[in-house]
């Protein structure tokens, strides 16, 4: 459930400490403060200097970041931006900028934006001219990508599948595809943690037995990662669900399945159609479809003999 407004009846009104207002840029700066993902000794310090500077502090729960500035003894009243009230509190905070305001954003835990609001208005504040910067720190996908043992570029992060098998088996059946097609990188994704165990089968249905890693309870005191094929760690899950935040850490495909006699004909005929002859467009077709040097020539030798 998304946290109380916390706000005065301006929830826009300048609040900001009065002797630390550079730590959140010139006036009309929009910030992207990066918080904890669980272990509350990560905040970084730039980014409670900038909450504590800022005029306005958006935030994803008021209730959680609440606790947070508490900690750190930062009194501030917050107003609660998500996606219930995304659409409209932009404008509004648009305007706050437009009027040289200083204005912090922040998310329940990690990077603003991946997969939290804040991307319209991001967007928005940049086409209107805005100066829009961060205060990087602590990300779930990028941790588990470290940690789980698997190449950790280039990586394709799907932040959170669709909840319904129906749709979530769509989206997988739609990157393996990418997948066929010459995608070869690491996928990274969330995961709510009862849907973990549905969620590898379908990976392990869809992908095969590749390697992976099962993040949870990234830097805090039970933090664990599964590592193993998605069979063994889809069945591990099945018999007991993880509890905690999960990402999911998939190790990339062997690459573009080899073309078919079909599709190699059709680029040998092409490239004769071209001009090139016998050797160069055997060359450049098995180069471009992985299929054997031999092979290939023989077929064009065969195509160019029908002309």
């Amino acid at each position: 459930m998304d946290g109380q407004d916390e706000s005065p009846a301006d929830p826009l009104a300048s609040a900001g400490g009065s002797g630390a207002a550079d730590a959140a840029g010139p006036p009309g700066t929009l910030t992207l403060v990066a918080t904890p993902i669980g272990n509350l000794g990560d905040m970084p310090p730039r980014g409670l200097a900038v909450l504590e500077a800022a005029d306005t502090v958006l935030c994803e729960d008021t209730r959680v970041t609440a606790k947070l500035l508490a900690r750190a003894g930062i009194p501030r009243r917050l107003t609660a931006y998500h996606e219930h009230t995304e659409s409209a509190m932009t404008p509004r905070v648009l305007a706050a900028l437009a009027e040289g305001r200083r204005v912090a954003l922040v998310s329940d835990a990690g990077m603003p934006l991946v997969s939290d609001p804040g991307y319209r208005l991001v967007s928005a504040a940049i086409a209107a001219g805005h100066r829009v910067t961060a205060v990087p720190g602590p990300s779930a996908a990028l941790t588990a990508l470290a940690l789980s043992g698997l190449p950790p570029h280039p990586f394709l992060f799907l932040g959170f599948l669709p909840p319904r098998p129906g749709p979530r088996r769509a989206k997988l059946a739609a990157i393996r595809a990418a997948e066929a097609a010459g995608l070869a990188a690491t996928l990274v994704l969330f995961e709510a943690p009862q849907r973990v165990a549905a969620t590898l089968a379908d990976l392990a249905a869809t992908l095969g037995p590749r390697p992976a890693a099962v993040a949870r309870e990234l830097t805090k005191l039970f933090e664990e990662v599964a590592r193993g094929g998605l069979p063994a760690l889809a069945a591990r899950f099945a018999a007991e669900a993880p509890r905690g935040e999960v990402t999911i850490v998939v190790a990339p495909g062997a690459g573009p399945e080899p073309a078919g006699e079909e599709d190699v004909a059709m680029r040998l005929r092409s490239a004769l159609a071209g001009g090139a002859t016998v050797k160069d467009a055997a060359a450049a077709v098995a180069a471009a479809t992985g299929r054997p040097k031999r092979a290939v020539y023989a077929l064009a030798l065969m195509l160019a003999g029908g002309r």
